[in-house]
């Protein structure tokens, strides 16, 4: 199966909104080394990589109904599944 090619932006070449919103999540998870791939899919719309942030890590990395521990086993169950490397 070929995977979709998606042009991203990376750090270093980060201007602007997109440079604040990377330095935002960097600052947020400290023991990362850089931003994810699967973030940086979005850098080409920097407004909608903040509001899906705004709006999805509340839901994976808090607990709820599910500890985020159980959020994290069922993510990985999902991505092994699916074949995913995220």
């Amino acid at each position: 199966m070929e995977r979709p090619w998606i042009e991203w932006i990376e750090e270093e070449e980060a201007r602007g909104e997109l440079h604040d919103v990377y330095q935002s999540w960097l600052a947020a998870n400290p023991d990362r080394s850089g931003v994810p791939d699967i973030l940086k899919c979005f850098s080409q719309r920097p407004d909608i990589l903040s509001s899906m942030l705004a709006v999805t890590y509340p839901l994976q990395f808090t607990d709820g109904h599910l500890d985020r521990r159980t959020k994290e086993a069922i993510a990985t169950y999902v991505s092994g599944v699916n074949q995913c490397d995220y």
